[in-house]
């Protein structure tokens, strides 16, 4: 017999079945920037007492070691590569920034850009070898291989400078082979192109990239960045053509063409970035940035770059290395003004 008081327990029924093969046929879509698994945090390592900001990594293979700048501590820090253990600090600097390590060199070279100048070190015992004296303000560091030539930025508004300058050393020695002066106060990250003699220059102050020829060490082209301001860090895909600009106002990565300096697209970035990182092989750009999380993004196509992924990090987490050879992302957490402990992420990279 059927009773009035199983009308509702055989609504809720026929209400779950339906349910049932509606989930069956209909899939809900992912939203873009959500995937978390392009990144798998495998390591941490706190740096209690530590202060201010880091600014960047480099990595030593041969040594298995990775060293940091801790710019507002002074010092540079020296990690082991595999296990992440912290095992020596390194003193005697003012304000370091960026360290170039080179595969079989004897010495590293570290700019710093306080009054004691930047320093060349053993690469074995982190003794100082030399120091390189140049323009005071020291800080990026681009690399040719292939000339053995390191550019560093030197000059500008953090020591009281109306211009920066860009000077060529010779690694070995900390001489100066040339230089050019640059009419900003602000010069941030630079990329060297491998097939010819360009360099790319972010002249932040003015809003422009600036075009360099390594061999004249003369302007060959300024081209405005009008997408977004503060134009801060670069990475370059050079079968491509593209380079992609990191901005910070807003937070943007900006594609332009190498060769005409056209924006060609963007895409948004976190805020407080203060590296990009390019994986060509993988066809992956990085920006960490300060509010906690990285944007991973897919350049198979640079002209439609596309946001795969928004991984949390850290707070201060904005500068970082790509270990392609290990599929890693090493990130360091600066706890700036915050009393947040000073962290160094190690990411699998997948």
């Amino acid at each position: 017999m059927f009773h009035r008081r199983n009308v509702p327990l055989l609504l809720m029924t026929a209400l779950l079945l339906l349910l049932t093969a509606l989930m069956g046929i209909i899939s809900v879509p992912q939203l873009e920037g959500q995937n978390t698994s392009s990144l798998l945090l495998k390591g941490s390592v706190t740096l209690p007492g530590y202060t201010g900001d880091f600014d960047h990594f480099a990595v030593d293979q041969v040594r298995g070691r990775l060293l940091l700048a801790a710019e507002d501590h002074g010092t540079v820090e020296v990690f082991d590569l595999n296990s992440g253990k912290h095992l020596q600090t390194i003193g005697g600097f003012q304000t370091p920034h960026s360290i170039l390590i080179r595969p079989g060199a004897a010495t590293i070279l570290v700019t710093d850009s306080g009054r004691g100048m930047s320093k060349l070190l053993d690469a074995s015992t982190y003794a100082v070898k030399g120091v390189v004296t140049l323009v005071p303000g020291a800080d990026s560091i681009g690399y040719d291989p292939k000339e053995n030539v390191a550019y560093v930025v030197t000059g500008g508004k953090d020591v009281d400078m109306a211009t920066s300058e860009l000077a060529a050393v010779d690694p070995d020695t900390g001489k100066k082979l040339r230089a050019i002066t640059l009419q900003d106060n602000h010069v941030e990250a630079m990329a060297l192109e491998t097939s010819g003699n360009r360099l790319f220059i972010n002249l932040t102050q003015t809003n422009k990239l600036a075009v360099i020829d390594r061999s004249t060490m003369k302007i060959i082209a300024l081209w405005p960045v009008r997408a977004a301001e503060q134009n801060a860090m670069v990475a370059m895909d050079e079968p491509h053509h593209r380079l992609f600009v990191g901005c910070r106002k807003p937070g943007l990565v900006v594609v332009m063409n190498s060769d005409t300096g056209a924006v060609t697209n963007s895409a948004p970035s976190p805020l407080r970035s203060d590296q990009i990182l390019f994986d060509q092989t993988a066809n992956r750009l990085y920006s960490p940035g300060g509010e906690g999380n990285v944007a991973v993004y897919d350049t198979s196509d640079p002209d439609h770059l596309k946001t795969i992924a928004k991984v949390p990090s850290a707070p201060g987490a904005k500068t970082g290395i790509l270990v392609p050879e290990r599929k890693e992302l090493i990130l360091a957490a600066s706890p700036g003004d915050t009393k947040a402990i000073a962290k160094v992420l190690t990411f699998s990279v997948q």
